[in-house]
């Protein structure tokens, strides 16, 4: 990237090389001259390359998108906001969104992540929504081949950035993912999402309108961190990369802290018109999307915003990405009450300008104009491209069929897949962070699904985040079907109906046919399974570009999803809700019933890529009609108070979940299943397992039938070892000794 230059007097000629290093095309060069109407300046270049750039304009991405249903009977605010925004009844709506912080965590993992989670608190509480819950969906390349040292170091400082940051701010951290792959050696993956509530006639909208009306400027000063952060997020990684790292933002949350509780107490103040962070591309994205979303323009005196530094020039000013920082539009004349609620919590709050009706942003510093651009052409009027699109050349001989082995012997192909770091505990994580902060949580950290409660109402909210990139890389569409498929799957096991989804979707290089390929069917499945469940899309954030030296990541498009439990008290006594919505054995004598059917599918499966090293044939194919009886008969039984437990069967099939559930607590199962070894770690989906006290088994399997979904008892709860008779033998062992392999795979992997 160019320099940028020492002093707004020595602004360099913007010609299309100059324009070139910004990421403009010569065609959208060309365009922007002729929306102008002559050069742009290098302060306007810097405005057009952050907002043309594909993390603010989406323009490979738009396109697509437009498959995904997008509205409800909930749904208050969908796609364009700083968050969706969603009913959840009782007078309440739930804002939440994904973001991604890929790049800055792979140059700086600390910073990065903790940045990424202070962006998103900030999406929500612009919305008017406090923030009352965060997930991370994290990938990581191999921790223990050449590059070992260096992805330990991103997993250290990518957990601890994320765990102080949400810590210091007070928001628990309640679930999330983290999984392990080679494709992620030169790009990792941090997306983070964000969740919170407000009283639904106390949203916030992103709108700046009003000709006259005061815009504020709230919150730290502006330095030089960040800058081109918009753009650095828009590129594929390269040898040069580490030289990159200046364009990291630096985070405090304690700033986030008290800008949070001011932000809030300002917009109950009822002089606030329009609030937005400054996110990506800072000063520019937030005043000119506020303004093309009002329709309105707006004047700014770069004179009159906050500096670290003197010597910043305009278009550092406008590209900074320096945290913690807020615009507000006031009613004018009332600016001064939002000053002084903003000052006394401690935050420099100034007047840097107005809106008016131009629908142009005229920017001045030191006496002179240094943009003077119309809105909406470059915020709604970027470029929209249809990228060309190809399945990959050797997309045949991924989808070959692989026979897979049967073990020898069960139990030690369960104790090598509890003993990678993709399937180990990950308690390592998530202890470095707070996940009951707020004393809403009945349930976090490691199970299906967080639940946490809606105080001052008989509800519930659940949430969780999935995907799985071998199956998307397999077979995008499928994938993409099944990463919404198991989210809502997750969501039923704790009897929670889904209300809105988020996204966060994770490829490499759009100009690569076979990326845009991959891009338009992941896309297109999940919006077949979101048709399928009535979940709208609500937000989202396409992150591309991510691969390294042409190597890119695994397509995986993480998903989101927010349910509510309509009553608490009809799935067990307050007492016993963790336990009850967890997914662990814990009350001797239970039945337990699998729920579900089995085809022995292996193709991208946890046996396949751990044990057999293959990573080849097609994905569990995934039946949306028997995944959505699969979730009603969930939703049913726990509304009915039959079940003591429920967990979903995903990576490592049946045998793994069983175990994971007798882990939880160390009470194991003595039983026993009609199929052969290599069937226990089948991954075919629309498949769960229940527990449920043995005088309501039989009315569980009648609902079953009624709603044909096949159903069959396995055994009893009881003891401390996991016994399971299968055809041709059977699995005996102790759980602490499982147990014992399973909490150490990860803490061993990281050193």
């Amino acid at each position: 990237m160019t320099t940028t230059p020492s002093s707004a007097a020595g602004e360099p000629v913007v010609d299309s090389a100059l324009a070139a290093d910004h990421g403009l095309t010569g065609e959208e060069f060309g365009g922007l001259c002729d929306l102008l109407g002559r050069s742009p300046t290098c302060t306007e270049l810097g405005i057009a390359s952050a907002l043309y750039s594909e993390h603010c304009s989406y323009k490979s991405s738009k396109i697509h998108l437009r498959r995904f249903p997008t509205r409800s009977r909930r749904v208050v605010h969908g796609p364009g906001e700083n968050a969706g925004v969603v009913d959840i009844g009782h007078g309440w709506v739930a804002a939440f969104k994904m973001e991604s912080h890929n790049h800055p965590s792979f140059i700086e993992p600390y910073q990065g992540a903790a940045t990424g989670v202070g962006g998103i608190l900030r999406d929500v509480f612009t919305m008017g929504a406090r923030p009352i819950a965060c997930l991370d969906s994290l990938r990581f390349g191999e921790i223990d081949g050449e590059r070992g040292a260096r992805m330990r170091h991103l997993v250290d400082g990518v957990v601890r950035g994320i765990g102080d940051y949400g810590n210091c701010v007070g928001i628990p951290t309640v679930g999330g993912e983290t999984g392990f792959h080679r494709s992620y050696n030169g790009n990792i993956l941090v997306n983070a999402f964000a969740l919170g509530v407000c009283r639904e006639d106390r949203i916030f909208t992103a709108t700046a309108s009003g000709a006259g009306n005061p815009i504020l400027y709230a919150g730290s000063r502006t330095g030089r961190d960040g800058i081109h952060g918009a753009t650095m997020a828009s590129e594929a990684f390269d040898a040069e990369s580490e030289a990159k790292r200046p364009t990291v933002q630096v985070g405090d949350p304690f700033t986030e802290k008290v800008l949070l509780e001011a932000s809030l107490e300002a917009m109950r103040s009822g002089v606030v018109l329009g609030v937005q962070d400054m996110g990506a591309a800072g000063l520019t994205s937030s005043c000119f999307e506020m303004a093309a979303r009002g329709g309105a323009g707006v004047d700014i005196d770069l004179d009159l915003v906050p500096l670290r530094e003197a010597s910043l020039t305009p278009y550092e000013i406008m590209l900074s990405e320096s945290q913690e920082r807020m615009v507000f539009v006031t009613q004018r004349g009332q600016e001064e009450a939002v000053v002084e609620i903003l000052s006394r919590w401690g935050l420099e709050a100034s007047k840097i300008g107005r809106v008016t009706d131009s629908g142009r942003a005229r920017l001045t510093f030191r006496g002179r104009t240094v943009a003077d651009m119309p809105v909406e052409p470059l915020v709604d009027g970027a470029p929209v491209y249809d990228r060309p699109a190809a399945p990959p050349a050797d997309l045949r001989e991924r989808q070959r069929v692989v026979d897979c082995e049967a073990p020898e012997d069960p139990l030690r192909a369960l104790r090598s897949l509890l003993g990678t770091p993709e399937l180990g505990d990950k308690t390592w994580i998530h202890r470095q962070y707070d996940s009951t902060v707020r004393s809403n949580t009945i349930v976090g950290p490691g199970s299906d699904a967080a639940v946490l409660r809606l105080k001052g109402t008989p509800s519930a909210l659940a949430l969780t985040s999935d995907v799985n990139p071998s199956y998307c890389w397999l077979e995008p569409r499928m994938g993409g079907r099944q990463a919404v498929a198991e989210a809502v799957r997750n969501l039923a096991t704790v009897g929670a109906e889904p209300v809105g989804m988020t996204n966060c979707l994770n490829f490499g290089s759009p100009e690569n046919p076979a990326i845009a390929w991959q891009l338009r069917e992941c896309i297109e499945g999940m919006a077949e399974a979101c048709r399928a469940f009535d979940v709208p899309v609500i937000s989202g954030n396409v992150s591309l570009y991510n691969e390294t030296e042409g190597e890119a990541v695994h397509p995986t498009p993480t998903v989101a999803i927010v349910g509510v439990i309509d009553r608490l008290e009809d799935i067990g006594a307050e007492g016993d809700l963790h336990l009850v919505l967890g997914c662990g054995f814990w009350r001797p004598g239970d039945r337990v019933v699998l729920l579900g059917c089995d085809s022995g599918e292996y193709g991208g499966s946890a046996y396949q890529r751990l044990l057999q090293r293959v990573e080849a044939g097609r994905p569990p194919a995934v039946d949306l009609e028997a995944e959505a009886a699969l979730c009603a008969l969930l939703r049913q039984s726990r509304r009915a108070g039959w079940l003591s437990g429920c967990h979903d069967l995903a990576d490592g099939g049946l045998l793994l979940a069983l175990a994971e559930c007798a882990m939880a607590r160390g009470i194991g199962l003595r039983g026993a299943v009609g199929c052969g070894p290599l069937a226990l770690f089948s991954e075919s989906q629309a498949r769960a397992i229940v527990t449920v006290p043995a005088a309501r088994t039989e009315e569980l399997l009648a609902a079953a039938e009624a709603r044909g979904v096949a159903a069959r008892e396995v055994g009893d709860v009881g003891g401390d070892r996991l016994v399971l008779d299968f055809e041709g033998g059977t699995v005996d062992s102790a759980i602490g000794d499982l147990r014992r392999v399973w909490t150490e795979a990860l803490p061993r992997a990281v050193g």
